[in-house]
């Protein structure tokens, strides 16, 4: 009688060892399904530079379309909805600095004239996204197991913060004059965006991460820029990053 016991406590002592193991080990699985997770991304962010104002700058300053290109930086905070279904909150920053000067003008010591100029994106949105598989499985009723890879697709809409700014010297072309000075433009805009990626799964809590998202924008432009057009925001955002599930 003492032996059978014994044996039971043995079998029912490794059969809760193992899924904890499992799981520790970094090869297992989670007890039961994660309700959301939270990542940090980073890549490269390219501007449309679409409008009036960039084709200004561009012609007269020693400036192209991949000027307004720069890094960018995000994190989101993900809400599980189903086994393929996501909601998405996130924020994330893009911005550079150039400087340059006026193509076809020299100051009256034959100097270059310089200047430089900043943009800056900085979108908050909320995205659905929809995973092409599920991205992990339940065994039983406690266990649950990610898929190694999973790609996704996805949408959503938000508002993104924008500044343009240029600050130097600067040419009256009705007098030919140079001039110093500063000129701003900034505030907020809706926008929208469609994206696709993929996870892969490293452990059970934790994955890599890849997305390319274009977002759609525009915004009128302040005093300082007025006779211009609405400022062109629009781009496509390529990042990798890590998540955690939780």
């Amino acid at each position: 009688m003492q032996s059978k016991f014994r044996n039971a406590a043995l079998v029912a002592l490794f059969a809760f060892a193992t899924p904890v193991l499992a799981q520790s080990s970094g090869n297992g699985f989670l007890f039961g399904r994660p309700s959301g997770s939270f990542s940090v991304r980073g890549g490269y962010a390219q501007a449309n530079a679409g409008s009036d104002i960039f084709s200004f700058t561009t012609n007269e300053l020693t400036l192209n379309k991949n000027s307004f290109n720069g890094l960018t930086l995000g994190a989101d905070l993900g809400i599980t909805l189903s086994s393929r279904l996501d909601l998405v909150l996130g924020a994330s920053y893009s911005g550079t600095s150039k400087r340059s000067e006026f193509r076809r003008f020299v100051d009256n010591n034959n100097l270059p004239i310089e200047q430089s100029t900043d943009f800056v994106r900085a979108p908050i949105t909320a995205s659905l996204k929809y995973y092409l598989i599920p991205h992990g499985r339940s065994l039983g009723s406690f266990a649950w197991i990610p898929t190694k890879f999973s790609p996704f697709l996805g949408a959503g809409a938000g508002v993104m913060y924008y500044r343009f700014s240029q600050a130097g010297d600067f040419v009256d072309f009705q007098t030919n004059g140079v001039f110093n000075k500063s000129f701003a433009s900034s505030g907020w805009a809706p926008t929208t965006h469609a994206l696709a990626g993929f996870d892969y799964s490293l452990s059970p809590r934790l994955s890599l991460t890849t997305e390319a998202r274009y977002a759609w924008a525009q915004a009128d432009l302040g005093r300082d820029y007025s006779g211009f057009k609405p400022i062109d925001l629009s781009g496509l955002s390529t990042t990798v990053g890590i998540y955690v599930r939780f």
